[in-house]
């Protein structure tokens, strides 16, 4: 593609087109000179390719593999299986026609109550950074781009629409920002995704520090920045901060600011051109027509149980662990027949199938059906369902639910052993660790995790997960729990110290540290030693079945480097690793609080709850969320199946989504059904102001038709 030769060629009115999305999860093509629109879809640990248009998270999607997430797949330590993973959904998409994957998704962990941290690899950048770095080169040796996201401190749910990350230049630098650095510099993501958020007071979508100077220059990053779906807020600034594309699109203002700041010089003409440039480039690299060979999907459901089995961590066993098969087992929990294996919200999966616990048992004849009185062995299968665990909101506390509680404690109560198997992508308070015989985490494996925990609990697999986060003891042992999640300003009072930088230094005790993970064999290690960058440490089986270990490097108390490997009985090998060399410039850890934005009147930045302040502001908010509570009606008259489980996942996330949306956010996603008058409109109508609001609705956007609509 002669790309200098269509930058010529374009009009204004096709480069406003070019820069802006359609459809939902397309670019604009521009038919007269033959540019082609490039198709995008969710992930991350799947693709979720919707069957017409829709809002994220509820549209009815083709079917796919359900691979484990990442909050399960870091904790394998083992980069092979993002990236084989990887290679396994870009084979789904090429089938699909899709010409991009919006993943993965790399924020950091800051706190075990962000509502997204199923989708997000660890608390530690290095850790996040390698995973995400292998999953990217993965899905692009197929072809297939990635969207890297979400970039930057996309850290919290309830506020994440317009709330405010404020936190010293250090912080982000030397912790936040260093997973996409890693990517960038190593797996050259064909796309980076803004978060909506902004960053010490500027909307990542327009921040040009975080987009330009570090992302561009400093990194050198040449692909296309993208807003997540709905973050734009101001379509010059964004282009001049060097934003190219704007999603979902068919925003009819966004193109209008972009050719009234043409018009009258307000926006320079060479930042429009880059945005295009860089749009080109992704499309002529990426336009690849679709592969008609259906992937094989027993295969990928195969490689699903295989990477899920790698994942689990065996947090503690007493010996129960693993089931000779001779046991009189009892099995209790809803966990075992409704396995929970993917999160809910944007990246909700079509399972092409679903093998659970329960059929997993079956499958191997076992038997269960002893009372507790009768039996010897208890497995409890229990874990964070969607109702406490979603996209669009953060957890309310720590804790499983009250019933789960109470169901292992009768357990306990029996006198016999127990095995705890969890599901959930996120930490929990464990206050019956001490009582049970065994934990098995799952985390939340994927649409054939129930192979991979018969396959677990049996010893026919050897348990090797470490945890890529740490879990506390008390959910008020976490660093700032006072004030996370509670307000717009998100201030990181705790700097760098999160996870076990913050546990290990200040020696608070913890229920499982980062990086622990037990084995049905046993490993030595001996001590590191150093040859210049490079590390090197041997590593001994010294059980009697195979297994997995992990050798970790800390130098200061930080994780440098580490690599998985696979030993027999006896065997022995040396690992070697080479720790990059590290910039250290000193950043400034100044900190600056703004003060609360204040809740009325309402503007177009309020939290769509803030409405209902007013008479009429409660009108519009109980009309909107309406729409949710139909589909979740809908959803209930289904009869049991995965396709009822999964339209009632999508209820709950619109009603969440709606809930902690903001006027501008909803109308930047909603296209023409919210055009952005309307939501000037609502805020006029919530403030009193109903001449000013019906002024508001009755006055369109005008724009050219777009080029797509003109070849018509």
């Amino acid at each position: 593609m002669d790309i200098q030769k269509y930058k010529r060629e374009l009009t204004v009115e096709e480069k406003a087109a070019l820069v802006s999305g359609t459809a939902f999860m397309y670019t604009n093509p521009i038919p007269r000179l033959g540019i082609p629109s490039l198709c995008m879809s969710d992930g991350p640990h799947g693709l979720r390719k919707q069957i017409g248009e829709g809002d994220n998270g509820i549209s009815q999607s083709e079917p796919a593999t359900a691979f484990p997430t990442a909050a399960a797949t870091a904790s394998s330590w083992n980069p092979e299986n993002t990236r084989r993973m990887g290679e396994a959904i870009a084979e789904e998409c090429r089938y699909y026609g899709v010409h991009t994957l919006l993943g993965p998704g790399v924020n950091l962990k800051r706190n075990p109550l962000c509502g997204r941290n199923f989708e997000y690899f660890s608390e530690d950048p290095y850790l996040a950074g390698v995973m995400g770095a292998a999953e990217v080169e993965g899905v692009q040796s197929k072809g297939v781009g990635v969207s890297v996201k979400h970039f930057a401190l996309n850290n919290s749910e309830n506020f994440r629409f317009m709330g405010n990350s404020i936190a010293s230049e250090r912080t982000i630098r030397e912790l936040y920002l260093r997973p996409f650095e890693y990517i960038v510099k190593h797996a050259k993501p064909a796309t980076v995704m803004c978060a909506y958020n902004q960053i010490n007071g500027v909307y990542c979508s327009e921040n040009k520090w975080l987009l330009n100077d570090i992302l561009r220059k400093e990194w050198g990053f040449d692909g296309v920045v993208m807003t997540d779906w709905g973050a734009m807020h101001d379509r010059a600034a964004s282009l001049k901060a060097g934003l190219d594309l704007e999603m979902p699109g068919d925003t009819a203002v966004c193109r209008r600011w972009i050719l009234d700041g043409i018009a009258d010089g307000s926006l320079p003409m060479e930042a429009l051109d880059k945005a295009c440039e860089n749009i080109l480039r992704w499309v002529d690299r990426y336009a690849i027509p679709a592969d008609e060979t259906e992937p094989d999907w027993k295969a990928h459901h195969t490689l699903a149980a295989e990477i899920a089995a790698d994942c689990a961590v065996l947090m503690k066993n007493d010996g129960v662990l693993p089931l000779n098969g001779q046991e009189k087992l009892h099995i209790a929990g809803k966990l075992f027949e409704h396995m929970r294996y993917q999160g809910a919200g944007s990246s909700m999966i079509n399972p092409t199938m679903v093998t659970t616990p329960k059929d997993a048992l079956d499958a191997r004849g076992v038997k269960y059906d002893c009372s507790p009185d009768e039996c010897d062995t208890i497995l409890v299968f229990v874990g964070l369902t969607d109702e406490y665990e979603s996209e669009g909101s953060d957890r309310e506390n720590m804790r499983l639910p009250d019933d789960q509680l109470a169901l292992i404690d009768r357990m306990c109560d029996t006198g016999k052993k127990v095995v705890v198997v969890l599901f959930g992508g996120s930490v929990v308070e464990l206050p019956f660790a001490d009582r049970v015989g065994a934990i098995l985490n799952m985390f939340l494996p994927g649409q054939n995790g129930g192979t991979a925990c018969a396959k677990l609990l049996f010893g026919d697999e050897n348990p090797s997960g470490k945890l890529a986060e740490t879990w506390p003891l008390r959910y008020e042992d976490v660093p700032g729990h006072e004030s996370f999640g509670k307000s717009v300003n998100e201030i990181y009072t705790e700097g760098t110290e999160i996870g076990y930088r913050y546990y290990n230094r200040h020696k608070v005790p913890v229920r499982y540290p980062f990086g622990h993970g037990l084995s049905y064999t046993t490993f030595t290690h001996t001590e590191w030693t150093q040859d210049g960058d490079t590390y090197s440490q041997t590593v001994t089986n010294t059980g009697s079945r195979f297994g997995g270990e992990v050798a970790q490097l800390y130098i200061d108390g930080v994780l440098r480097g580490f690599q998985k490997i696979y030993l027999a009985p006896g065997e022995s090998r040396t690992v070697t690793v080479t720790v990059e060399p590290e910039d250290k410039p000193v950043y400034s850890d100044e900190l600056v609080i703004p003060q609360e934005p204040p809740k009325y009147p309402v503007t177009l930045e309020s939290r769509f709850t803030d409405l209902k302040q007013t008479f009429m502001g409660r009108i519009l908010f109980n009309a909107v969320l309406s729409v949710a509570a139909k589909q979740e009606k809908e959803a209930q008259k289904l009869p049991d199946s995965p396709e009822r489980d999964n339209k009632m996942k999508g209820a709950q996330f619109l009603r969440r989504i709606l809930e902690s949306n903001s006027p501008r956010s909803m109308s930047m996603t909603a296209g023409s059904s919210m055009p952005y008058n309307f939501a000037q409109g609502f805020v006029e109508l919530a403030n009193g102001h109903y001449i000013r609001g019906a002024k508001c609705f009755m006055t369109s956007i005008k724009v050219p038709k777009l080029p797509k609509e003109e070849q018509k």
